[in-house]
């Protein structure tokens, strides 16, 4: 049994102190976790740019905000459909525009569980070409910024990762063949931690390592995740499953993500989260994680494809 390195609550939001002077980026905050990380930043005196597709949704969380947090708040909203290649480049040149340094970008946003194969635009199965390669495309043109404050890079996943294939179906990663919502988004999740870890190794060979990045997930929380895009079965045994202890608010399960935004001397090998019944719900901090989402061969493959891909080259 592993033993909390933050005591027998976990760690939580009151380690944060005065986040007067940092910047914080955030996708997808006009609802569930991300909405409670942007939240609990705002009220630590951060600033906090908001990365979110939907203009209207934003407004209206930015007014929520200020009701409750008072109108001093420093926020920014950019718009950015992580889906879209297009939408990200043009989304990221505006961070780089409006603001001068990231002290944490953090990948928040992402789909699940859709339950017809679709293609994005730019050609990639959705779940893998939002969840995935709009965020290997994000980190890559933000990187600059984050190097200039030594920042960090965080990218939420999910114990997903371990309930699929287990690798990466490079021979068919947009599942021509063989395509179930499941083992799509699972995929997609799995390629979000592992590039993670294969980031750790190349700012290590680059002598870059005072930009760090981590990977956690929230467990199972009560966010309109699988509303927003799960088949009415999907859906109907979420709803059913968000009245039971096994799941727990959104709140909760925003501190893994500010955790590994704000907390000094984390150990970025790790694999952060709830440490409860099979990672779902309890106190937060570093659990095991499964040795396929660090197989090497498979991540600098992966890395390799994302590239090529994309057609985005981080400059490490």
């Amino acid at each position: 049994m592993n033993t909390n390195q933050f005591g027998d609550k976990g760690w939580t939001p009151d380690r944060i102190g005065n986040l007067k002077g940092k910047t914080f980026v955030i996708t997808g905050t006009t609802s569930g976790t991300g909405f409670e990380a942007a939240k609990i930043l705002l009220s630590k005196g951060a600033k906090v740019v908001m990365l979110n597709r939907n203009p209207q949704k934003v407004k209206d969380t930015i007014n929520i905000l200020k009701q409750d947090l008072g109108n001093q708040i420093d926020v920014v909203a950019i718009k950015m459909d992580l889906s879209l290649q297009a939408s990200v480049k043009k989304a990221a040149e505006e961070v780089i525009h409006t603001i001068s340094k990231i002290d944490a970008l953090i990948c928040n946003a992402a789909i699940a569980q859709v339950p017809h194969r679709r293609l994005t635009i730019d050609g990639w199965e959705s779940q893998m070409g939002t969840n995935y390669f709009g965020n290997f495309t994000l980190q890559a043109l933000l990187y600059p910024l984050i190097e200039k404050s030594k920042g960090r890079i965080i990218t939420v996943g999910s114990m997903g990762y371990n309930m699929g294939i287990k690798t990466i179906n490079f021979d068919d990663i947009n599942w021509e063949n063989g395509y179930t919502p499941n083992k799509a988004y699972s995929q997609s999740k799995l390629a979000q931690i592992m590039s993670i870890y294969e980031l750790q190794d190349r700012l290590k060979a680059a002598d870059k390592t005072t930009v760090k990045a981590y990977a956690c997930h929230p467990g199972a929380s009560n966010t309109n995740l699988i509303n927003t895009s799960g088949s009415f079965l999907t859906k109907l045994t979420f709803r059913l499953m968000k009245l039971s202890p096994l799941v727990q608010s959104a709140e909760k399960g925003a501190y893994p993500q500010l955790m590994c935004a704000t907390e000094p001397d984390l150990d970025q090998t790790a694999f952060y989260g709830p440490t409860g019944k099979s990672n779902w719900v309890g106190p937060v901090g570093a659990h095991h994680i499964e040795p396929h989402a660090k197989d090497k061969a498979v991540s600098k493959r992966l890395w390799e494809l994302s590239e090529k891909e994309t057609g985005v080259v981080w400059n490490l």
